[in-house]
């Protein structure tokens, strides 16, 4: 088959779909990986760098937000959002002292959902 500048050639849907899909993983993957380095980082700089991963997947929005504040991407004040993050604060601290046990401290700071 001779190609001619008219014509293109056929590109079955599975290669077309995998020329669009793997450049698109890559990216999540390689944000992904920023995204979990920084997050170490902020909870080493916290203190709690030694939480387990399940305080820490429980908290990881909390502090998550608190990043994008300090980074100034903008600001609450409201009165909500302070009491949760002191109620991080203190199960979190609890947890560290010893004063609760990992399990209490979870479900102390599980979001409850609205359905």
């Amino acid at each position: 088959m001779t190609l001619h500048t008219l014509t293109t050639p056929a590109i079955s849907k599975k290669s077309e779909t995998k020329l669009f899909v793997a450049p698109l993983l890559n990216r999540i993957k390689k944000e992904s990986k920023q995204e979990f380095v920084e997050m170490q980082q902020t909870f080493d700089l916290m203190g709690w760098g030694e939480l387990p991963d399940e305080l820490k997947i429980e908290i990881y929005d909390d502090v998550r937000f608190m990043v994008q504040e300090l980074k100034g991407y903008y600001s609450s004040c409201d009165q909500f959002v302070q009491q949760r993050r002191n109620t991080v604060h203190f199960w979190v601290s609890s947890f560290q002292d010893g004063i609760c046990s990992l399990e209490a401290a979870i479900k102390a700071l599980k979001v409850k959902s609205l359905a």
